[in-house]
């Protein structure tokens, strides 16, 4: 792991992971009904300050974005195996919480499969892919970047969780009361 990486475009570099996970997530959004892709993206309930501050969170993933882009893998290294391992992990985790919400009635709030553990496993999921690719470059300012996403994203995650209060009422408070909010971390 270094502090900063070599700068070095090039076919075996960290956007040949970051390809392959938006790949299969287009994938997926391809294979969805319509309804459950804009509940995916539906974002009416949100306040202004929950817009702006989530606005200003995805300059660091933009940011994080051009530094994978632009970083070789450590492929060989002992941390590439590692992050390569919580990258698969992350990414499974991901497509998993993707089917377990394209199953659920689009009147009710998703509850089943990794939303028994988790309030937000999409969110959680994608960060453990992201922190994978990060160990994978083995940058250290890759993984910063991606720390400060992932407080950046949990005002997405209230603003989110607001909304399927108003959209599902005390079902989805009962959920709240049942479900922590990132696995077992809260």
């Amino acid at each position: 792991m270094e502090l900063t990486p070599e700068i070095n475009p090039g076919m075996l570099n960290g956007w040949v992971l970051l390809a392959l996970f938006y790949i299969v997530f287009g994938i997926l959004l391809l294979s969805f009904p319509k309804g459950v892709v804009a509940r995916l993206y539906d974002r009416s309930a949100w306040g202004k300050k929950q817009k702006i501050l989530s606005a200003a969170g995805k300059l660091f993933i933009f940011s994080w974005f051009v530094l994978v882009i632009l970083t070789p893998m450590n492929i060989g290294n002992i941390v590439f195996i590692l992050g390569c391992a919580i990258y698969l992990l992350g990414l499974s985790g991901f497509v998993l919480s993707l089917l377990n919400y394209k199953d659920t009635p689009l009147d009710q709030p998703v509850s089943k499969g990794l939303y028994r553990a988790s309030r937000n496993p999409q969110q959680v999921s994608i960060l453990l892919s992201y922190l994978g690719i990060s160990l994978a470059i083995g940058s250290w300012v890759a993984v910063f970047l991606i720390v400060i996403a992932a407080f950046m994203s949990h005002i997405r995650v209230i603003a989110e969780e607001r909304s399927c209060l108003i959209q599902y009422g005390a079902s989805y408070r009962q959920y709240m009361e049942r479900v922590p909010r990132y696995f077992l971390f809260f």
